[in-house]
């Protein structure tokens, strides 16, 4: 049986400290509590991030490669860019929260 994640305390041997995934600052134990708490919702604003990326891309492509051009909807290459930016402003946004 393997693990899944090494950890250490920062005040351990050199090896194991270099070996760690995750290394304690503390000695208090109950940080590891707030790894997984961390970890937890790294993973649901990463899921979280997929889908909008995702989301927006099924929406934004086709009109960015002009199959609505017929009705009248089309984007230009300065609309384009800075619907891509607010795309990435939105992704950094909804990871900030995890401060």
């Amino acid at each position: 049986m393997a693990s899944d994640i090494g950890l250490s305390i920062e005040t351990g041997t050199e090896i194991a400290v270099s070996s760690a995934d995750v290394v304690l600052k503390n000695d208090n134990l109950m940080s590891i509590v707030k790894l997984f708490d961390i970890s937890k919702k790294t993973l649901k604003i990463i899921k979280q991030n997929l889908f909008w990326a995702f989301f927006y891309n099924a929406l934004m492509l086709p009109v960015a490669m002009g199959f609505f051009a017929p009705f009248g909807i089309q984007l230009s290459p300065h609309m384009a860019s800075l619907a891509m930016i607010l795309s990435s402003m939105f992704v950094v946004g909804n990871t900030l929260r995890l401060r």
